[in-house]
Protein backbone atom coordinates (compact mmCIF):
# COMPACT_ATOMS: atom_id res chain seq x y z
CA UNK A 1 0.00 0.00 0.00
CA UNK A 2 1.07 3.40 -0.93
CA UNK A 3 1.43 6.82 0.63
CA UNK A 4 -1.62 8.02 -1.37
CA UNK A 5 -3.85 5.05 -0.76
CA UNK A 6 -3.37 5.28 3.21
CA UNK A 7 -3.85 8.74 2.84
CA UNK A 8 -7.70 7.82 1.06
CA UNK A 9 -7.84 5.55 3.68
CA UNK A 10 -7.52 8.29 6.51
CA UNK A 11 -9.84 10.04 4.31
CA UNK A 12 -12.68 7.66 4.38
CA UNK A 13 -12.20 7.04 8.67
CA UNK A 14 -12.62 10.45 9.06
CA UNK A 15 -15.59 11.20 6.53
CA UNK A 16 -17.63 8.34 8.22
CA UNK A 17 -16.69 9.11 11.76
CA UNK A 18 -16.25 12.40 11.76
CA UNK A 19 -18.34 14.51 8.96
CA UNK A 20 -18.11 17.84 10.10
CA UNK A 21 -14.01 17.52 10.47
CA UNK A 22 -13.68 15.96 6.95
CA UNK A 23 -15.75 19.03 5.28
CA UNK A 24 -13.76 21.34 7.13
CA UNK A 25 -10.08 19.60 5.99
CA UNK A 26 -11.76 19.11 2.57
CA UNK A 27 -12.12 23.04 2.25
CA UNK A 28 -8.02 23.14 3.06
CA UNK A 29 -5.30 23.25 0.47
CA UNK A 30 -4.63 20.08 -1.35
CA UNK A 31 -1.27 19.64 -0.68
CA UNK A 32 -2.46 20.48 3.18
CA UNK A 33 -5.19 17.79 3.20
CA UNK A 34 -3.12 15.00 3.52
CA UNK A 35 -1.70 15.36 6.91
CA UNK A 36 -5.29 16.45 8.46
CA UNK A 37 -6.84 13.28 7.58
CA UNK A 38 -3.67 11.21 8.82
CA UNK A 39 -3.87 13.65 12.69
CA UNK A 40 -7.74 12.93 12.93
CA UNK A 41 -7.85 9.71 11.47
CA UNK A 42 -5.70 9.08 14.31
CA UNK A 43 -7.48 10.98 16.72
CA UNK A 44 -10.63 9.24 15.82
CA UNK A 45 -9.27 5.63 16.47
CA UNK A 46 -7.58 6.54 19.45
CA UNK A 47 -11.05 8.31 20.95
CA UNK A 48 -12.87 4.84 19.80
CA UNK A 49 -10.63 2.69 22.31
CA UNK A 50 -12.61 3.14 25.19
CA UNK A 51 -16.45 2.94 23.72
CA UNK A 52 -16.08 0.07 21.71
CA UNK A 53 -16.08 -2.41 24.63
CA UNK A 54 -17.99 -2.59 28.00
CA UNK A 55 -14.31 -4.18 29.52
CA UNK A 56 -12.51 -1.68 30.91
CA UNK A 57 -8.77 -4.35 30.33
CA UNK A 58 -9.99 -4.59 26.83
CA UNK A 59 -10.39 -1.03 26.48
CA UNK A 60 -7.02 -0.34 28.48
CA UNK A 61 -4.92 -2.63 26.10
CA UNK A 62 -6.27 -0.86 22.99
CA UNK A 63 -4.97 2.41 24.09
CA UNK A 64 -1.70 0.56 25.33
CA UNK A 65 -1.53 -0.87 21.94
CA UNK A 66 -1.80 3.23 20.36
CA UNK A 67 0.88 4.09 22.94
CA UNK A 68 3.35 1.01 21.70
CA UNK A 69 3.25 1.75 18.16
CA UNK A 70 3.69 5.69 19.07
CA UNK A 71 6.63 4.46 20.90
CA UNK A 72 7.84 1.79 17.86
CA UNK A 73 7.52 5.07 15.61
CA UNK A 74 10.02 7.64 17.95
CA UNK A 75 12.68 4.41 18.35
CA UNK A 76 13.00 4.17 15.11
CA UNK A 77 11.65 0.27 15.31
CA UNK A 78 10.12 -1.14 12.31
CA UNK A 79 6.72 0.21 12.27
CA UNK A 80 3.53 -2.25 11.74
CA UNK A 81 1.37 -2.08 8.41
CA UNK A 82 -1.87 -0.34 9.91
CA UNK A 83 -4.04 2.24 7.36
CA UNK A 84 -3.60 4.78 10.16
CA UNK A 85 0.36 3.84 11.85
CA UNK A 86 1.79 3.64 8.51
CA UNK A 87 1.23 7.44 7.09
CA UNK A 88 1.26 8.76 10.70
CA UNK A 89 4.73 7.19 10.97
CA UNK A 90 5.96 9.04 7.60
CA UNK A 91 3.85 12.42 8.95
CA UNK A 92 6.09 12.33 11.78
CA UNK A 93 9.36 11.91 10.90
CA UNK A 94 8.78 14.32 7.67
CA UNK A 95 7.12 17.37 10.06
CA UNK A 96 9.24 16.29 13.15
CA UNK A 97 6.20 16.52 15.15
CA UNK A 98 6.57 16.29 19.36
CA UNK A 99 6.08 12.75 20.97
CA UNK A 100 4.80 14.11 23.96
CA UNK A 101 2.00 15.73 21.98
CA UNK A 102 0.95 11.91 21.00
CA UNK A 103 1.70 10.26 24.41
CA UNK A 104 -0.26 13.02 26.71
CA UNK A 105 -3.54 12.22 24.19
CA UNK A 106 -3.72 8.47 24.22
CA UNK A 107 -3.29 8.50 28.08
CA UNK A 108 -5.42 11.56 28.72
CA UNK A 109 -8.13 9.31 26.98
CA UNK A 110 -7.53 6.66 29.76
CA UNK A 111 -10.59 8.68 31.39
CA UNK A 112 -13.01 8.31 28.80
CA UNK A 113 -12.93 4.22 30.31
CA UNK A 114 -14.25 4.84 33.49
CA UNK A 115 -17.68 6.31 34.83
CA UNK A 116 -16.12 8.23 37.44
CA UNK A 117 -15.80 12.22 37.11
CA UNK A 118 -13.02 14.46 36.94
CA UNK A 119 -11.76 15.46 41.06
CA UNK A 120 -11.99 18.72 40.00
CA UNK A 121 -11.76 21.63 37.71
CA UNK A 122 -7.82 21.51 37.43
CA UNK A 123 -8.23 17.28 36.49
CA UNK A 124 -10.73 18.89 33.91
CA UNK A 125 -8.91 21.31 32.31
CA UNK A 126 -5.91 18.73 32.04
CA UNK A 127 -7.73 16.64 30.24
CA UNK A 128 -9.52 19.12 27.50
CA UNK A 129 -5.88 20.59 27.08
CA UNK A 130 -4.40 17.57 26.47
CA UNK A 131 -6.87 15.67 24.08
CA UNK A 132 -8.15 18.86 22.21
CA UNK A 133 -5.24 20.80 22.80
CA UNK A 134 -2.60 18.64 21.91
CA UNK A 135 -4.67 17.45 19.13
CA UNK A 136 -5.24 20.99 17.68
CA UNK A 137 -1.51 21.64 18.20
CA UNK A 138 -0.90 18.43 16.38
CA UNK A 139 -3.04 19.48 13.57
CA UNK A 140 -1.11 22.78 13.26
CA UNK A 141 2.66 21.60 13.35
CA UNK A 142 1.69 18.83 10.52
CA UNK A 143 1.59 21.55 8.10
CA UNK A 144 4.01 24.02 8.49
CA UNK A 145 3.15 26.06 11.87
CA UNK A 146 5.83 27.37 13.95
CA UNK A 147 7.01 25.27 16.78
CA UNK A 148 6.44 28.77 18.79
CA UNK A 149 3.06 28.73 18.40
CA UNK A 150 2.44 25.57 20.02
CA UNK A 151 1.12 26.70 22.90
CA UNK A 152 -1.34 29.18 21.32
CA UNK A 153 -2.65 26.14 19.44
CA UNK A 154 -3.16 24.46 22.32
CA UNK A 155 -5.37 27.42 24.00
CA UNK A 156 -7.57 27.80 20.70
CA UNK A 157 -7.65 23.73 20.71
CA UNK A 158 -8.68 23.91 24.40
CA UNK A 159 -11.48 26.34 23.40
CA UNK A 160 -12.60 23.64 20.58
CA UNK A 161 -12.43 21.08 23.36
CA UNK A 162 -14.84 22.21 25.83
CA UNK A 163 -17.31 23.56 23.02
CA UNK A 164 -17.56 19.27 21.57
CA UNK A 165 -17.74 18.87 24.81
CA UNK A 166 -21.05 19.93 25.48
CA UNK A 167 -22.07 18.95 22.48
CA UNK A 168 -21.46 15.72 23.50
CA UNK A 169 -22.94 15.84 26.78
CA UNK A 170 -26.87 14.71 26.41
CA UNK A 171 -25.26 11.46 24.77
CA UNK A 172 -22.46 10.87 27.89
CA UNK A 173 -24.94 11.46 30.38
CA UNK A 174 -27.16 8.73 28.41
CA UNK A 175 -23.81 6.83 29.25
CA UNK A 176 -23.43 7.45 32.94
CA UNK A 177 -20.50 9.84 31.68
CA UNK A 178 -20.43 12.84 34.15
CA UNK A 179 -17.73 14.80 32.12
CA UNK A 180 -18.15 18.59 34.30
CA UNK A 181 -16.81 19.31 37.33
CA UNK A 182 -20.08 21.53 38.36
CA UNK A 183 -23.24 21.45 36.27
CA UNK A 184 -24.82 24.41 37.82
CA UNK A 185 -25.81 26.79 35.21
CA UNK A 186 -23.62 29.99 36.13
CA UNK A 187 -20.41 27.28 36.17
CA UNK A 188 -21.70 25.79 32.63
CA UNK A 189 -21.82 29.70 31.64
CA UNK A 190 -18.54 30.58 33.03
CA UNK A 191 -16.78 27.92 31.70
CA UNK A 192 -18.16 28.57 27.97
CA UNK A 193 -17.14 32.09 28.70
CA UNK A 194 -13.44 31.28 29.63
CA UNK A 195 -13.11 28.69 26.61
CA UNK A 196 -14.37 31.50 23.93
CA UNK A 197 -12.07 34.03 25.78
CA UNK A 198 -9.34 31.53 24.97
CA UNK A 199 -10.42 31.21 21.21
CA UNK A 200 -10.47 34.95 20.92
CA UNK A 201 -7.06 35.87 22.74
CA UNK A 202 -5.05 33.44 20.80
CA UNK A 203 -2.59 35.09 18.54
CA UNK A 204 -0.08 33.60 15.93
CA UNK A 205 3.11 34.77 14.60
CA UNK A 206 1.71 33.61 10.38
CA UNK A 207 -1.68 32.65 8.63
CA UNK A 208 0.57 29.07 8.11
CA UNK A 209 -2.38 26.98 10.29
CA UNK A 210 -5.47 28.62 9.16
CA UNK A 211 -6.85 25.61 7.53
CA UNK A 212 -5.94 23.14 10.70
CA UNK A 213 -7.60 25.90 13.27
CA UNK A 214 -10.46 26.33 10.51
CA UNK A 215 -11.65 22.31 11.91
CA UNK A 216 -13.23 24.51 14.85
CA UNK A 217 -15.59 26.49 12.90
CA UNK A 218 -18.37 25.93 14.71
CA UNK A 219 -17.03 25.76 18.52
CA UNK A 220 -17.29 29.79 18.80
CA UNK A 221 -21.16 30.05 18.43
CA UNK A 222 -21.56 26.62 20.79
CA UNK A 223 -19.35 28.81 23.48
CA UNK A 224 -21.70 31.86 22.35
CA UNK A 225 -24.86 30.07 22.94
CA UNK A 226 -24.21 28.60 26.13
CA UNK A 227 -23.05 31.24 27.54
CA UNK A 228 -25.76 33.09 27.23
CA UNK A 229 -28.21 30.08 27.98
CA UNK A 230 -26.54 27.35 29.69
CA UNK A 231 -29.72 25.22 30.29
CA UNK A 232 -29.87 24.70 26.13
CA UNK A 233 -26.31 22.29 26.47
CA UNK A 234 -29.27 19.64 27.77
CA UNK A 235 -31.65 20.03 24.84
CA UNK A 236 -28.28 18.71 22.52
CA UNK A 237 -29.15 21.69 19.89
CA UNK A 238 -26.00 23.54 20.19
CA UNK A 239 -24.73 22.98 16.47
CA UNK A 240 -26.93 25.18 13.59
CA UNK A 241 -28.73 23.63 10.44
CA UNK A 242 -26.19 21.68 7.91
CA UNK A 243 -26.89 24.57 5.16
CA UNK A 244 -25.67 27.49 8.04
CA UNK A 245 -22.48 24.85 8.73
CA UNK A 246 -21.45 24.84 5.27
CA UNK A 247 -22.60 28.45 4.65
CA UNK A 248 -20.24 29.46 7.78
CA UNK A 249 -16.96 27.27 6.54
CA UNK A 250 -17.37 28.76 2.76
CA UNK A 251 -17.15 32.13 4.69
CA UNK A 252 -14.60 31.71 6.28
CA UNK A 253 -12.76 29.95 3.34
CA UNK A 254 -13.39 33.05 1.13
CA UNK A 255 -12.43 35.29 4.06
CA UNK A 256 -9.09 33.31 4.66
CA UNK A 257 -10.16 33.08 8.08
CA UNK A 258 -10.66 30.40 10.86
Amino acid sequence: MNFSEDIGNCANLVRRGDYDRFLAIMSAPIKKRGALFIIFAFNLEVVRAPWVTKEPMISEMRLQWWLDSINEIYEGNTVKKHEVISPLAELIKDQDLPKDLFINLINARRWDIYKKPHEHAYAFDDYIMATSGNLMALACLAIGMPISDLNSAKEYGYGDGVARLFVAIPILEENNRYPLVNGTENAVSSLAKTALNKMNNTKFSDNSAACALRLAWLSKGVLNKVNHNPKCVLNGDLYPSEFMKKLILLSKVILRTF
